[in-house]
């Protein structure tokens, strides 16, 4: 099948991401501040040397399109780049706040509120249409939601703080097409970096000096960020942003389980039930795929990778 190979990309970046407070819990004791200027640097500084030494012609050839634009066209490939930059920033602010200081099931239930809101905005702003068995996923997700909510309300409202910022993301970034993508990623990791570099001396504490808080931010940036961030982008190449954040949904149940088995926060049968029907919201939703031989012809779409 022709999107497949996008499915995939989505599938495996979101997988690696429901199990993130494996590596965040361990350093947990550390500010949420602290960890997310240590991961965005880390990552700006990766990200740089990779590029310098292995995409230097990609950069000439994104400069060279650019260039070729006209300058409204400019203006919005600029402003599609910063807007993407302050909401990832924003995202793993109130992400790892939330997974640090409220729980990880508030923290999962941020990504599944994410595509909820993701499909309305797509819906809204990118004029994307749902079958109506998908629309009835988009129910069925509702529904898990609403009664996850039961159990804190609280963590309803940090949950759609995060789910809102990364939502806003996936549909800018779906309209950011025609570039190489991991000189796209770059560009974000790198405009996040400036946009925190300001606020490090006043609110960065004193540096770590435990080589436990270096492996685990260094893992947290290549294998937590660097790589998920780069198949999500490029799964939006193939697939629309509201196919994109349902299959969202696979971070947060795979970090319910974790959250379960492996950190043993309390469960309820309530959870239990509420993350089965977002499981089934998914598969409803991905029906046409999980079931048909071939996929429809390919719309036009940004073919850079």
């Amino acid at each position: 099948m022709k999107k497949t190979k996008y499915y995939f990309a989505a599938i495996t970046a979101y997988s690696i991401w429901g199990l993130f407070s494996l590596v965040l819990k361990p350093i947990d004791h550390y500010s949420s501040v602290d960890i997310l200027f240590y991961r965005v640097f880390s990552c700006a500084i990766l990200l740089l040397l990779f590029v310098a030494l292995f995409k230097r012609q990609a950069v000439r050839d994104t400069i060279a399109t650019f260039n070729s634009l006209p300058s409204a066209q400019k203006r919005r490939v600029i402003l599609l780049n910063i807007a993407g930059s302050i909401f990832i920033t924003g995202n793993w602010f109130s992400f790892i706040y939330v997974l640090n200081h409220i729980s990880i099931h508030a923290a999962s239930l941020a990504y599944l509120v994410c595509p909820v809101l993701t499909t309305l905005l797509a819906f809204l702003f990118l004029k994307e249409k749902l079958s109506r068995i998908q629309w009835i996923s988009v129910a069925l997700s509702i529904t898990g939601c609403i009664l996850l909510s039961f159990a804190s309300l609280l963590d309803l409202s940090f949950a759609v703080l995060v789910g809102f910022s990364y939502a806003c993301y996936l549909v800018s970034q779906r309209m950011n097409t025609g570039f190489d993508k991991l000189i796209v990623l770059s560009v974000h990791i790198i405009l996040s970096s400036m946009i925190l570099l300001p606020f490090f001396p006043a609110y960065g504490g004193h540096a770590p000096t435990s080589f436990t808080f270096y492996f685990y931010i260094e893992i947290m940036a290549v294998v937590f960020t660097i790589i998920p961030l780069f198949l999500n982008l490029y799964a939006l190449t193939g697939l629309d942003s509201s196919t994109t954040g349902m299959l969202l949904n696979i971070n947060p149940i795979i970090g319910f389980t974790v959250a379960t088995l492996v950190f043993n926060e309390p469960t309820t049968p309530l959870e239990v039930i509420s993350y089965s029907i977002i499981l089934l919201a998914v598969i409803v939703f991905n029906a046409h795929m999980l079931f048909k031989s071939k996929d429809p012809a390919p719309g036009s779409i940004g073919k850079a990778v």
